[in-house]
């Protein structure tokens, strides 16, 4: 098995320490927008989501963003949206029991992807509103960028 620089209880404080105190139309635009400038600064060929309750908010694809990366969005946000948790903590739940997301979770692996890049959006006393996605990227670092960017913006 591949191993990977978070372990399940690393993924889970980085979802206790990311919350919202509330996430509005505007918070998207800004976190979306801090992600596109980041993606474009390094040229990572990238698509980015954002969507709230089901209703997408923010999406782009940038240069170098294919086809691939609104299926491989559309994949982990059905795993956010179901489970509650980022699409890699998903995935690191089943690697840290020795088996795969798609060898225990009975999901359809064409409509549900455990690879990072997905991010609850969470509003503290609240839970999750919505889902932050970028794809494009190898999985850890389409999460470590989705991360960078909500640990920006909760700090500003």
């Amino acid at each position: 098995m591949t191993e990977f620089p978070h372990s399940l209880a690393d993924l889970t404080a980085e979802e206790e320490e990311l919350q919202f105190t509330s996430f509005t139309n505007d918070d998207a635009w800004a976190l979306g927008s801090a992600l596109v400038s980041t993606a474009r600064a390094d040229g990572a060929p990238v698509a980015i989501e954002i969507s709230r309750n089901h209703h997408r908010l923010f999406h782009v694809a940038l240069t170098g963003a294919t086809p691939d990366n609104a299926s491989w969005i559309e994949r982990k946000t059905r795993v956010v949206n179901r489970f509650g948790h980022s699409s890699l903590n998903v995935g690191q739940f089943f690697r840290e029991r020795g088996t795969t997301f798609e060898d225990e979770s009975g999901l359809d692996p064409a409509l549900y992807a455990a690879h990072g890049g997905a991010f609850p959006i969470l509003v503290r006393s609240v839970g999750p509103v919505g889902v932050v996605v970028v794809s494009g990227l190898p999985q850890v670092d389409d999460h470590r960028m989705v991360v960078a960017a909500l640990r920006a913006h909760l700090a500003g």
